[in-house]
């Protein structure tokens, strides 16, 4: 197991769970107000999903599955401290999950669960695709 996640594209899974603050930051500079809810924050989440699951299907990526789970964990770590230290600077007030912290495992949940359902996507077309890897 523990050579299993030595193996594991840590970088790639950083940098996806990253490309994922790009719907809190469209929040937070009012670009949701403006372009509209609930349709921004949807719009971006298809986005941000379609990108994982193509950044991972174009570099055959083995085991998409886990790693775009874990994309979607790095991503809630990253917005936990994110969120507290915006809220802060924009409201003076601290918001988000910190200030809750029982919101921090189902918001850690959730994201592991969009990143199995997008790797799950990604392992599905690796085995349309003539030519792949085909782990989970």
């Amino acid at each position: 197991m523990r050579n299993d996640i030595e193996h594991l594209p840590w970088r790639l899974i950083t940098a996806l769970g990253a490309f994922a603050l790009l719907r809190p930051l469209a929040s937070i500079l009012g670009l949701s107000d403006t372009w509209g809810k609930p349709a921004t924050p949807l719009l971006l989440t298809g986005v941000i999903t379609a990108v994982w699951v193509g950044v991972v299907v174009a570099r055959r990526v083995p085991r998409p599955l886990l790693t775009l789970s874990l994309a979607g964990a790095v991503y809630a770590v990253l917005l936990i401290p994110l969120s507290a230290v915006l809220s802060l600077l924009l409201s003076g007030q601290l918001q988000g999950p910190l200030a809750t912290p029982v919101a921090i495992v189902p918001l850690v949940i959730t994201n592991v669960l969009w990143g199995a359902v997008a790797g799950a996507i990604a392992l599905a077309m690796q085995q349309l695709s003539p030519g792949t890897t085909r782990t989970r």
